[in-house]
């Protein structure tokens, strides 16, 4: 019985050791974890992957994905749905037009202004003012230039507030339409590609499009160097945004496709640019042309020169 007694002792304090060594040794691998974990598996992170990541915002992605958790998904069919698309404040929208005006060389305006908010409220209104900015200035313009002309009759021209118009909303929305259709499209042929949403592409070009503002209101200024030097300042700063946006989403495609894109979208804002000026304020006589006259005939002087006789 004694040595059944001892048996039954020296298995139940075995167990009991053993309990205690798993759990020291469970304690260690928590409180002490190994100072070299493994290295992720992955794409290689050379410094052109880094840059990547910096300059379309995947350091960011955690952070954003959280934000947008945050927002309530609803019907598109109610109000609630489109009220999102406007919720933002005063002071986001004067960041996103300041980076807008003033574009800094590196820095990716989406990742640092778009991104954790997008909005449609910014936009829109930059279109409207720009749309009235440049119809109002068209109009001042034209009667500037024929200011003290007396053979000339004022007439103001309501018909620029809606071609104004047609030119930069459809600019303004079916441009990032096709953009963003085309970033899908070869999204699906190179993996690499990082594609924005239809909503990011649309706050670029609406931000983009606040320079035109007092550039419009300066154009009435009857200088053609003038007007020319003002146009090529605001397609600068406007079309470096564009570019430094737009480039790094996509020159990891084909060469050739991507600068062809690029120069696309530099076309596209060019012609833009100068069309509004080239319509709205340089040929403003196109519109008023001089009437002329005719002179009397040699008949219609002999016909009357016999009537009164």
């Amino acid at each position: 019985m004694a040595a059944v007694d001892d048996l039954k002792f020296e298995e139940f304090g075995d167990s009991a050791n053993l309990l205690a060594a798993s759990q020291d040794d469970t304690a260690v691998t928590i409180e002490e974890p190994s100072p070299n974990p493994p290295a992720l598996r992955g794409l290689p992170r050379g410094p052109r992957r880094e840059e990547d990541e910096e300059l379309l915002g995947h350091g960011d992605s955690d952070k954003t994905e959280l934000l947008a958790a945050q927002k309530k998904s609803s019907p598109f069919w109610t109000f609630e749905y489109y009220q999102t698309f406007f919720d933002v404040d005063t002071c986001q929208v004067f960041d996103r037009i300041k980076g807008a005006v003033l574009p800094v060389p590196g820095r990716n305006f989406v990742r640092l202004y778009i991104r954790s908010n997008p909005d449609l409220y910014g936009p829109f209104w930059i279109c409207a003012t720009l749309v009235f900015a440049i119809a109002i200035s068209g109009n001042l313009s034209n009667f500037f230039i024929h200011l003290g002309d007396k053979t000339f009759h004022y007439v103001p021209e309501f018909r620029k507030v809606s071609i104004a118009a047609t030119a930069i909303y459809a600019y303004a929305w079916l441009v990032p339409l096709g953009l963003w259709g085309f970033l899908l499209w070869r999204n699906g042929k190179v993996m690499s590609i990082v594609s924005y949403s239809f909503l990011e592409i649309v706050c670029v070009y609406g931000y983009s499009l606040f320079i035109y503002i007092p550039t419009a209101i300066l154009w009435i200024i009857p200088q053609k160097a003038v007007r020319w030097i003002l146009v090529m300042v605001a397609l600068g700063l406007s079309g470096s945004v564009l570019v430094m946006t737009f480039w790094p989403a996509v020159r990891d495609d084909n060469r050739r496709i991507a600068i062809a894109t690029m120069v696309t979208i530099v076309l596209l804002h060019t012609l833009l640019s100068v069309g509004c000026l080239a319509y709205f304020f340089d040929a403003p006589e196109l519109d008023h042309p001089p009437t002329i006259t005719p002179a009397p005939t040699h008949q219609h002087t002999a016909s009357v020169v016999s009537a009164g006789h």
